[in-house]
């Protein structure tokens, strides 16, 4: 049961009530005891009615019934290769293997806090041999007789801290919390894996496009040049067309070499992801050739359980709101049970007969009654603290809902820009073979040459860019999605605490709330 919520230290005013509360109390032990601190309730957050950009065509708002993937979502990019690449990732990061020992550490936190609901027992044996001095100080009618005697002592030891307040329990409630904390961050840490793998394998065959169109330039650039100087050893053009011919294909030879330092990182960066040494990883050169995938149906309305770092915000206020009830719990009497039993003997053959056995048992009761402002102090953290993780949670949610309208708003506008990009390219190429033609006739000079097939240099790469970012921000798109994660995974009411055992490889380590 719960009781009334204090506000403050109890003081001489309120002696009746609290004397009533104990009373209560102690006759509710039976049933477990009482429940200090306010029960916990998720905090309200005004979720939009409506997405502000329109949904591609397909999506739909989902159901609970939705078929969404709830892991290996990079396959809607068709692409084996990065299939081969993610696995390897989900078997060997390192950063994911660090955070399912986190899921162990506060897992195994969580049973030792639990363990303070039982009693403590220990027990021990002990054998000693010792003489009286026959010089010793003695009292009248004693004897001054020297003796050696044995003793033997069989101990066995019991300790018990009444949970009478629910400090224990609401221990228990903030650890368990805590536990589903961490398995939403490596739940975070398995989704940002997943979706940096993919993200740096597109930038390093993007890459490869770009250097696949500077050398198809340089191609066509070098036979301009071929052109320009056939035409000035026949006197038909200047020095100048050969000059500038030879700066086209300089400039586009250099930026062609430059790429591969751009390349090489990102490589080295895919294989630090794949938890090898750079030196260990090379990932062969080839286009491009992903198309922007069509994203499975199913617009969430229920963002808020899709994504682990606001299941992680949301179950840190759950803990934070356990740790007001231990802070208040801190105010009222502690009560605690100790018995000492065993056998204690001077001859081994009879530690453990009637006779030897001793006892004692002990109950003791404690209730601070002064401690310097240090018991409201932490009672008023604590609320601070869950007041923080409340404002937290809640910037957590609209920097979701953030990411959700970024990917979609961006992804409309760089589909309509791909479109555009396309004709620019096809117009730009035929405007380098118009050129070509007139300056081959000696109809234009070779700056009209330059400057057309520069316009077509500039348009195939940036429509190569612009296909890059649609197929990062479809990946953006999908993470800020929660990647078809539910929070159902972590978050199953009544289910008993798992034990410390260690999530397999690329799998997701689940926990549970007590």
């Amino acid at each position: 049961m719960s009781a009334p919520e204090m506000t403050g230290r109890p003081g001489p005013q309120i002696a009746v009530r609290l004397s009533g509360l104990a009373a209560t109390c102690v006759l509710a032990l039976a049933l477990g005891g009482c429940l200090v601190g306010p029960n916990y309730n998720r905090p309200s957050v005004q979720a939009p009615s409506a997405w502000k950009e329109q949904p591609p065509e397909g999506w739909k708002t989902a159901t609970p019934h939705d078929e969404i993937s709830k892991g290996n979502w990079w396959v809607v990019f068709g692409d084996p290769e990065l299939d081969g690449l993610e696995t390897q990732a989900l078997a060997a990061n390192q950063n994911l293997q660090a955070a399912a020992q986190r899921v162990i550490e506060a897992r195994a936190t969580a049973l030792t806090t639990r363990s303070n609901l039982f009693p403590f027992v220990q027990g021990g044996f002990s054998a000693g041999r010792a003489r009286t001095s026959g010089n010793r100080p003695l009292a009248p009618g004693s004897t001054d007789i020297a003796f050696s005697a044995n003793t033997f002592s069989l101990p066995v030891q019991a300790s018990y801290e009444v949970d009478l307040w629910g400090q224990v329990r609401r221990s228990i409630e903030s650890a368990n919390a805590l536990t589903q904390v961490s398995v939403a961050q490596y739940e975070n840490v398995l989704l940002q894996l997943k979706s940096d793998v993919a993200s740096f394998y597109i930038m390093v065959h993007y890459i490869d496009q770009d250097l696949g169109i500077l050398r198809d330039n340089l191609d066509l650039q070098q036979r301009a040049l071929d052109l320009a100087r056939v035409r000035h050893d026949g006197g038909v053009a200047s020095g100048l067309d050969v000059s500038a011919a030879e700066t086209l294909v300089d400039t586009t030879r250099a930026t062609y070499v430059g790429l591969g330092v751009q390349r090489a990182q990102f490589e080295h960066a895919l294989a630090v992801l794949l938890g090898k040494a750079p030196a260990e990883f090379t990932l062969a050169a080839k286009p491009l050739q992903i198309n922007p995938p069509a994203l499975p149906s199913g617009l969430p309305s229920d963002l808020l359980e899709r994504r682990p770092d606001v299941s992680a915000a949301e179950r840190l206020m759950a803990s934070n709101n356990a740790q007001i009830g231990v802070a208040r719990a801190a105010y009222f009497p502690s009560v605690s049970l100790s018995l000492t039993g065993g056998g204690l003997s001077s001859a081994l053959s009879e530690l453990l007969s009637a006779p030897s056995l001793v006892w004692s048992a002990t109950a003791a009761a404690t209730q601070p009654i002064y401690t310097g402002g240090r018991l409201s102090a932490n009672l008023l953290r604590a609320r601070a603290t869950y007041d923080e993780s409340v404002a937290s949670y809640r910037q957590t949610v609209l920097t979701a809902f953030q990411e959700v309208e970024d990917g979609l708003s961006s992804l409309r506008v760089l589909e309509q820009q791909s479109a555009a990009y396309a004709q620019a390219v096809r117009s730009a190429q035929e405007t380098v073979d118009i050129s070509t033609s007139r300056y081959r006739e000696g109809l234009a000079n070779y700056l009209e040459v330059i400057d057309a097939e520069d316009i077509l240099l500039n348009n195939q790469r940036v429509a190569d860019q612009v296909l890059e970012q649609r197929l990062l921000t479809t990946v953006q798109l999908i993470e800020a999605l929660g990647g078809g994660w539910q929070d159902s995974t972590i978050y199953t009411p009544g289910a008993p605490l798992p034990g410390p055992t260690s999530p397999a490889q690329g799998q997701t380590p689940k926990g549970s709330q007590q």
